[in-house]
C-alpha cells in the first residue's frame, strides 16, 4: 500500500483520504464537539515547565553557516511526497503538505511564501497520527501568537493537539494510540521545524547534511534524565520499558506515561528550531524513522541529490527514496516529505583544484644552472 502527493497543491498522505487537499478529519461526526471551537484551548493545561519554547543549540550553528549569504534570499517552494506500508502488516503513518496556506486552507496571508509540511508516525493504532495530521495545522494556524511568535505557537499547537485527542479518547476508547509528529513551517525566508518522537528533518545546503532535529530517544542522556525527573525509567532502551521514544502525542491510556494535564515521562513538547533560508539551501528531507533506520544523514541527502538532478521531481524522488529504504531492508511504515526552496535543480559541484605552492632550494637551483650552463655549450 502506497500513496504519493506531487508538489503544487496541498495534499494529505492517508492512502484513501479526501482528494480536495485538505487533512480529513478521522473524528467528523459524534466526536467532532470535543476539539474544536473554543474550547479547544481551555482544555489545555500547561505545566510550569512547559511555559517555554525550547530552541535546538544547533540553531547557533546553522546562523554562523549563513553569514556571508545573500540575506533577502526569498524560497520558491514545491513539495512532495511518498508513504509505503513496508513489511508491516498495518500502516500507521501518514503526512501533511501545503505549499500554500492561503490558498490550501484559507487563512490569512502573512508572508510569501507561506507553507505547512508533517510527518506522523503511529504506534498502536493510527488514530492519533490521523488525528494529529487533522488537527494540528489548525491549532496552529488559529493560535493568536501565530506568526508573530511562530516557535511559540508550534510549541502550543503539539500540546493542544495532545489534549484535544486525549478529549477524543475518552469519548471513544478504541482510538487509543501514539504518534510521533514532527513539522516544518516555510514563512517568508524562515523555516521552523518542531519534533517530538523519532522523526527527523535534514537539510540540504549546497550538498552537505543538516540535522534540524533531535530524536528523542529513551537512552539519549538528556531524555532519560528528564524522564528519571519525572517518576520514570528507562529499561533496556524502552521508556517504562514499554516505548521506544521519549516524546509523542497520544499514548493516553498507557499507565504511568502522562497525568490528567500532559505532564509526565512521556511529553508531547516538540524541541523548535528557527533559521534564516538563504540561497545554497536546496531542500529538506521530513522522514519517519524508517528511512534513518537505513540512511544516514549524508547518505540521504546525496541520494535525493543525485535524483533532483536527474528529473527534478520531488514526488518521484520520494518514491525512489522509499524504494531505496525498502531494498535495504528498513523494517518500518515509510513515509517521507521533500520540500525543494529553488525551482531549479540542484547544481552539480566541482570541486575546485587546490592550488599548490611550489618552491626550490638553493642547491636545487645551483644544479639547475649548471644543467641550463651544460646546455649552452
Amino acid at each position: 500500500m502506497e500513496g504519493n502527493f506531487g508538489g503544487g497543491c496541498g495534499g494529505v498522505g492517508d492512502n484513501g483520504g479526501p482528494s480536495d487537499g485538505r487533512p480529513p478529519n478521522p473524528f467528523a461526526g459524534p466526536h467532532q464537539q470535543c476539539f474544536t471551537g473554543t474550547h479547544r484551548k481551555a482544555a489545555l493545561v500547561r505545566h510550569e515547565s512547559l511555559t517555554k519554547t525550547k530552541l535546538l543549540d544547533m540553531t547557533v550553528e546553522i546562523e554562523k553557516g549563513t553569514k556571508g549569504c545573500e540575506t533577502n534570499f526569498l524560497p520558491i517552494v514545491r513539495s512532495g511526497a511518498w508513504v509505503d506500508i513496508g513489511f508491516r502488516k498495518t500502516m500507521e503513518d501518514t503526512y501533511v503538505c501545503w505549499d500554500n496556506l492561503m490558498r490550501d486552507c484559507g487563512t490569512k496571508t502573512f508572508g510569501e511564501p507561506s507553507a505547512f509540511y508533517g510527518v506522523f508516525d503511529g504506534h498502536g493504532g493510527k488514530h492519533a497520527a490521523d488525528f494529529a495530521c487533522s488537527n494540528l495545522p489548525r491549532f496552529l494556524l488559529e493560535d493568536e501568537d501565530f506568526p508573530g511568535e511562530i516557535e511559540r505557537a508550534v510549541a502550543s499547537a503539539f500540546l493542544q493537539t495532545d489534549s484535544a485527542f486525549a478529549e477524543a479518547c475518552s469519548v471513544n476508547s478504541s482510538l487509543a494510540s501514539g504518534t510521533t509528529a514532527l513539522a516544518a513551517l516555510v514563512v517568508g525566508s524562515s523555516l521552523v521545524v518542531a519534533n517530538a518522537g523519532d522523526c527527523r528533518a535534514v537539510l540540504c545546503r549546497r550538498g552537505k547534511a543538516i540535522e534540524l532535529s533531535h530524536d528523542h530517544k529513551p537512552d539519549c542522556s538528556s531524555e532519560r534524565k528528564r524522564i528519571e525527573s519525572l517518576g520514570g525509567y528507562v529499561y533496556d532502551g524502552y521508556l517504562n520499558g514499554q516505548l521506544n521514544v521519549a516524546r509523542a502525542i497520544g499514548d493516553w491510556h498507557m499507565d504511568g506515561m502522562k497525568d490528567p494535564d500532559g505532564v509526565g515521562p512521556l511529553s508531547a513538547e516538540p524541541e523548535v528550531m528557527r533559521m534564516r533560508l538563504t540561497e545554497e539551501d536546496e531542500f529538506l528531507i521530513l522522514g519517519c524513522d524508517g528511512i534513518w533506520e537505513v540512511f544516514l544523514n549524508q547518505n540521504a541527502v546525496d541520494f535525493a541529490r543525485r535524483k533532483l538532478q536527474e528529473h527534478n521531481d520531488p514526488a518521484t524522488c520520494c518514491k525512489e527514496l522509499i524504494d531505496e529504504a525498502l531494498k535495504r531492508k528498513s523494517s518500518d511504515n515509510l513515509a517521507v516529505v521533500l520540500v525543494c526552496f529553488q525551482t531549479k535543480p540542484p547544481p552539480i559541484l566541482t570541486a575546485g583544484r587546490p592550488r599548490v605552492q611550489r618552491s626550490i632550494s638553493a642547491e636545487g637551483l645551483k644544479e639547475l644552472q649548471s644543467f641550463l650552463d651544460s646546455l649552452a655549450d
